[in-house]
């Protein structure tokens, strides 16, 4: 049986990701609510960085949207 890998899916650029940044008073990533999909969290609380479930990513993109520093984008493996 053979199955497919996923090719693309989203990711973070920790260089540029900043929840203190983009949302000093709280802290919370915006990519976090914007994932319907729920695989963006927050694992070590608000102001620290999220991460992303890639093998449950769906593609739909909403994190990479809400992302105002521009720190989630799409990752296509070829």
């Amino acid at each position: 049986m053979f199955v497919q890998s996923k090719k693309s899916f989203a990711s973070v650029n920790y260089t540029i990701c900043n929840p203190k940044t983009c949302n000093p008073g709280e802290g919370r990533c915006a990519a976090v609510p914007a994932c319907t999909h729920k695989v963006i969290k927050q694992i070590d609380g608000v102001f620290e960085q999220p991460m992303i479930f890639q093998d449950m990513c769906m593609g739909c993109w909403d994190c990479i949207e809400a992302c105002p520093l521009d720190a989630v984008f799409a990752k296509h493996v070829t």
